[in-house]
């Protein structure tokens, strides 16, 4: 098992990458394109961007310029909060879909749950899906209760709820509540910002493994059956997060990571967005 074959099946059957390439606050031009490129060499077939990150033609440059085939990149992007809205939300695909110079795009997720305006989106989300403009469409950043929301009138479920999950924010009821409606859960920031990388807990496993802190980290997202996107623009990591195939965690080891657990968010809490600020 490699970064390069390890994929998970959504619930409409499209193979997923469990490790990608996060490009949030990885700049335009050369920094993201390196960043890009770095992984698909070495065996990353995931690349996560959104509208919001203001990257998405430097990522679809990368692409192209790279040697691996570009049906064979599972891409995600992502509807951001003053692109929501039905018609709005199909003009921003389009905008998404040109700058990354594709003709289908992977995965689209709705980046925040904009109060009053998600349904409207997810309903252009499911045209979009059902035109065959996407492979999967998901959400990002919502909570069980949007979720429930979207669902009781959605013809087509998320696929994909992408939010904060790391040690200190392991949110066990959002994971069990996803896997039990057959939504994969992905985890953005799951090193917490570099934070969680001095940690004892995580030092003394990484210790035990002969593997990095951060390996430890991506590891036990994978053992909790969460897709993962570790953002980097530095080679060295970029190569290093991907070699977390060769090793488990055991019983142990995975409840003391758990246990570390504090309910600390480093972004937003859905509920607490700026959304008339952003």
């Amino acid at each position: 098992m490699s970064i390069e074959t390890s994929v998970t099946t959504l619930n409409n059957g499209v193979e997923m990458p469990w490790v990608g390439l996060g490009v949030y606050q990885a700049e335009a031009g050369e920094e993201v394109k390196q960043a890009v490129k770095t992984a698909l060499e070495n065996g990353y077939r995931s690349i996560d961007t959104a509208s919001f990150y203001y990257n998405e033609e430097s990522v679809g440059e990368a692409i192209k310029e790279s040697n691996v085939a570009e049906e064979d990149i599972f891409i995600t992007t992502k509807v951001w909060n003053d692109e929501q809205g039905f018609n709005e939300t199909l003009e921003a695909f389009e905008r998404s879909r040109q700058k990354l110079g594709v003709d289908k795009i992977d995965l689209y997720l709705i980046h925040w749950p904009v109060p009053g305006k998600y349904k409207e989106t997810w309903g252009a989300l499911e045209k979009l899906y059902e035109e065959g403009k996407v492979r999967a469409i998901g959400v990002s950043n919502f909570t069980e209760e949007h979720l429930e929301n979207l669902m009781k009138e959605a013809k087509v479920n998320p696929m994909v709820n992408q939010v904060e999950f790391h040690p200190r924010l392991f949110q066990k009821g959002l994971l069990e509540y996803c896997q039990n409606h057959n939504i994969q859960l992905e985890a953005w920031r799951p090193l917490g910002k570099g934070d969680l990388l001095g940690e004892d807990v995580v030092k003394r496993i990484a210790e035990k493994h002969g593997k990095t802190p951060a390996q430890v980290l991506i590891r036990w997202c994978l053992e909790n059956k969460v897709v993962t996107i570790p953002k980097s623009v530095t080679p060295e990591r970029i190569k290093s997060n991907a070699d977390v195939f060769n090793f488990a965690l055991d019983t142990e080891d995975i409840q003391a990571i758990d246990g570390m657990n504090e309910n600390q968010r480093y972004g937003y809490h859905p509920d607490d967005f700026p959304y008339d600020k952003m």
